[in-house]
């Protein structure tokens, strides 16, 4: 138990074709209720999906885990409607400090740019996002959520997938027309498949320690912190990410520091190779470790411990024919960069309008191979990232060390050398530039570098909708969508409608920062996907162009 938090208890219940015996044919079966799958379920439900979740636990997860969300993956929970709560319960911070000995080396903004809806992180423990999240999902008429129900077996064909399911009442049979597999790093559903992943796991191990300091004894601590003369008081006013290598109160190895709510303050002290984690998680080993660093007069309660390894790997294919795969289950990566929730709420955002459009049928079923090659792509960049950090953080050499720690030291007074200091690469959406569903420029249709490129998330801004002040992101529906910055009109693509905002006509664009951002000039036009990614940009409107664009984004086409 928690001194914090109180875990709830989630009813489990038989459903009618468990009683009947006589399976029903569902359309999208998730198996997973943790933040994947319940935001998986939450999207595809918003697309008029019908889900089944299906959880062996009945409660949410043990201990803060995941802390860190990103500006992105606030972005798809704020479509879905529960992103307000989180936001105003979690920390909120953009800047990171990143010191060395005794000193700061340097530090950085995550989001310099301002006039944004959202913030560029937030901090916020595992269990009260999902708590936030199963309620969405009771609140939703098309997701039906089982607890205490745990798949066994499953076999599929052409038409759909058997499941095999255990409950406290026996087991029963499933039948749904596809299986989204959200069930972790230790996926049964992957062992079921025979489908491992590849990659590595590295040696070093993290201790993770949850530390409830009370706002008093923050406040009487002359120096909380030791190390760089700054105190915990101050890191609570004003919330940034810390992080250390060798620190003097942990020599030799590395430290990061983040504040959650409820007084919970998160540290992971690296322990190098040998350490032997049953031995490192007792309290008579941790306590003097968070006493050495915040000091002999700062009271502290140890509410949480774990150890983890860091591994950096990856399913061969995210999709097995009717299942497919998302978040731990498919891929795993260090936990420096808060890339692992990051990367799996923007894999079920991918997924759920490519199953909506097949399932409706609005595009065949090889649109689904595209989850595939775009959801690998940005599984590839964040191993990529999370083993350069590793790499940084854990150097596995003397050699390596010294050029580290040259770096860091460094970047103390020399710009060129901080862009080297890797303490974990945070969490960024991983651009689709190669997509086949993108439609690439007309060769004289010349944009800024940063204006968002076809295979790009938005770029939001704010705007005003008749008399309400606004963002982009709000306006933006679940469809295809224009935004304009010239006369345009809706088209109909087959039974689709490709709706049209239009700058000055349906949006005003107040500050004059949406035309900055997506570098409009009149006529300036932007086709937008499902998932609010960039699918075509053009200079002007072209009817006969849109229509083709959105055709290649909905695979209706083969495409070599």
């Amino acid at each position: 138990m928690l001194s914090t938090y109180q875990y709830p208890s989630f009813d489990y219940r038989q459903s009618d074709e468990q009683r009947t015996g006589h399976p029903e044919r569902h359309t999208v079966v998730v198996v997973g209720a943790g933040p994947i799958g319940l935001s998986l379920a939450l999207d595809c439900a918003s697309r008029g999906l019908r889900v089944v979740v299906l959880d062996d636990n009945n409660s949410v997860s043990i201990g803060s885990r995941a802390v860190c969300y990103a500006k992105r993956t606030l972005e798809v929970w704020d479509r879905l409607g529960v992103a307000e709560p989180l936001v105003q319960q979690g920390v909120k911070w953009k800047v990171g400090k990143v010191f060395h000995g005794e000193g700061l080396a340097y530090q950085f903004d995550l989001l310099p740019q301002d006039r944004h809806k959202l913030p560029a992180m937030i901090n916020l423990q595992q269990y009260y996002l999902e708590e936030r999240l199963v309620e969405a999902c009771e609140a939703s008429p098309l997701v039906e959520l089982r607890w205490k129900h745990r798949m066994t077996a499953l076999a599929q064909d052409t038409a759909g997938v058997r499941l095999q399911v255990e409950t406290p009442d026996g087991s029963f049979e499933m039948q749904t027309q596809w299986l989204l597999a959200c069930d972790g790093a230790g996926s049964d559903t992957r062992r079921m498949l025979g489908a491992e992943f590849r990659g590595q796991a590295f040696q070093d191990r993290f201790l993770i320690a949850d530390v409830v300091v009370e706002p008093q004894a923050a406040d009487a601590a002359d120096t909380a912190i030791r190390g760089h003369g700054a105190t915990l008081r101050r890191l609570g006013a004003e919330p940034e990410r810390w992080f250390w290598f060798d620190p003097p109160f942990h020599p030799g190895q590395s430290v990061l520091l983040h504040k959650q709510c409820a007084n919970v303050w998160r540290i992971d002290f690296q322990l190098g190779w040998d350490a032997d984690p049953q031995v490192e998680k007792q309290p008579e080993r941790v306590m003097p470790r968070i006493q050495a660093m915040l000091g002999p007069d700062v009271p502290f309660e140890l509410e949480w411990v774990s150890i983890y390894q860091f591994a950096c790997r990856r399913m061969e294919r995210f999709r097995h024919g009717r299942v497919l795969f998302a978040g731990d289950a498919a891929h795993q990566v260090s936990p420096f960069g808060a890339r692992g929730a990051n990367t799996g709420v923007q894999d079920a955002e991918n997924l759920a309008w490519k199953l909506a459009a097949v399932v409706h049928g609005d595009a065949p079923e090889r649109l689904l191979d595209s989850y595939d090659e775009e959801r690998i792509f940005a599984a590839d960049d964040n191993l990529l990232n999370s083993t350069r950090s590793t790499d940084f953080i854990t150097p596995k050499s003397r050699a390596s060390r010294r050029l580290r720690n040259a770096v860091l030291e460094l970047a103390r007074t020399e710009p060129f050398a901080r862009p080297l200091v890797n303490s974990g690469r945070l969490s960024t959406p991983t651009p689709y530039l190669a997509s086949r569903l993108n439609t690439a420029d007309a060769g004289d249709a010349a944009f800024a570098p940063a204006a968002p490129r076809p295979g790009c998330p938005l770029l939001d801004a704010p705007v005003r909708s008749g008399d309400a002040p606004g963002w982009l992101s709000e306006q933006l529906g679940l469809g295809f969508q224009l935004l304009s910055f010239g006369p345009a009109h809706t088209l109909q693509v087959d039974r689709l409608a490709v709706e049209v905002l239009e700058v000055g006509r349906d949006l005003v664009d107040t500050e004059g920062l949406l035309a900055q951002r997506y570098d409009a000039r009149p006529g300036t036009v932007y086709l937008f996907r499902p998932d609010q990614y960039v699918a075509a940009r053009w200079r002007q409107f072209d009817p006969a162009a849109v229509e083709a664009a959105v055709r290649r984004a909905l695979a209706q086409e083969q495409q070599a």
